[in-house]
């Protein structure tokens, strides 16, 4: 596992969007989102519940309509799924949902990481295209992010939450316009060993995780949408350097990996 820390690259202008998409996850998380207690429609837990009611799932997109119950008990997203059983959420906007989803997580852990690496990487890339730039920027390899795990299984009825898709396609842009930028990484192995490397190393070493991520069917990580943002956020911002130009170089490249937190 590696874990950034700190890039060696700064900023001309506030990251003011990257700091709004920060707190409202974060307001959501901690303030709107359940974390205890039985919702009494479902039987479940209040915030399984309303997971179900908030965010994307594939077998709702597939079909442009909520799920049923039947369809979320069997995991069957079928016609015959349908006959003669209710829609649990009929109020239920499916395609609202796609952007909610980037604002749910399921645990301190996945918001804290998720906000980590946005943070890290998302104030540079928002320096280079702007707040409004940045801002269709997010919510574009977004939504790239989520039809490529909606490909992968469509007729999943499995909610898909989190920012960490969109956040891919920012991993993915920021490897684009700075690939030798220095980010202080700790590698987690058996011990934490901190070390600085170039940022095409630390995001290799992460996007290649991400398949090995998907040789385990339990992980309930939705590895696929972060293998689509990041491919769709390096490509946009391909185009973007073909049109624009390259973004300043503003940083120190990085040199062979440094161990320890000296420079």
């Amino acid at each position: 596992m590696v874990i950034p820390l700190h890039d060696d690259n700064p900023t001309e202008r506030f990251p003011f969007v990257t700091v709004a998409i920060i707190a409202l996850n974060v307001l959501v998380y901690l303030f709107i989102q359940p974390h205890s207690g039985v919702d009494s429609r479902l039987g479940t837990s209040r915030d399984t519940a309303f997971t179900l009611e908030h965010a994307a799932i594939p077998c709702e997109l597939r079909q442009g309509e909520p799920a049923t119950v039947q369809e979320l008990n069997t995991g069957s997203c079928t016609a015959a799924a349908r006959v003669d059983s209710r829609e649990v959420f009929p109020e239920k906007n499916v395609w609202f949902a796609v952007f909610a989803s980037m604002f749910l997580h399921g645990s301190i852990l996945h918001i804290a990481g998720n906000m980590l690496f946005l943070w890290i990487f998302g104030n540079n890339v928002e320096d280079h295209l702007g707040h409004v730039g940045f801002t269709i920027f997010y919510f574009v390899v977004g939504v790239a992010a989520l039809a490529a795990h909606y490909l992968a299984d469509p007729g999943s009825t499995q909610p898909v939450i989190g920012a960490s898709g969109a956040i891919a396609g920012v991993m993915g842009a920021y490897l684009v316009f700075w690939p030798r930028a220095r980010v202080l990484t700790v590698i987690a192995l058996l011990f934490f060993l901190p070390v600085y490397l170039p940022a095409a190393v630390l995001l290799a070493i992460w996007f290649g995780s991400q398949f090995l991520t998907g040789f385990n069917p339990n992980s309930g990580v939705a590895w696929v949408a972060h293998v689509g943002g990041f491919v769709a956020g390096a490509g946009i911002a391909l185009a973007l350097r073909g049109l624009l130009g390259p973004p300043r170089q503003r940083v120190r490249p990085a040199e062979p990996p440094q161990w320890g937190w000296g420079r």
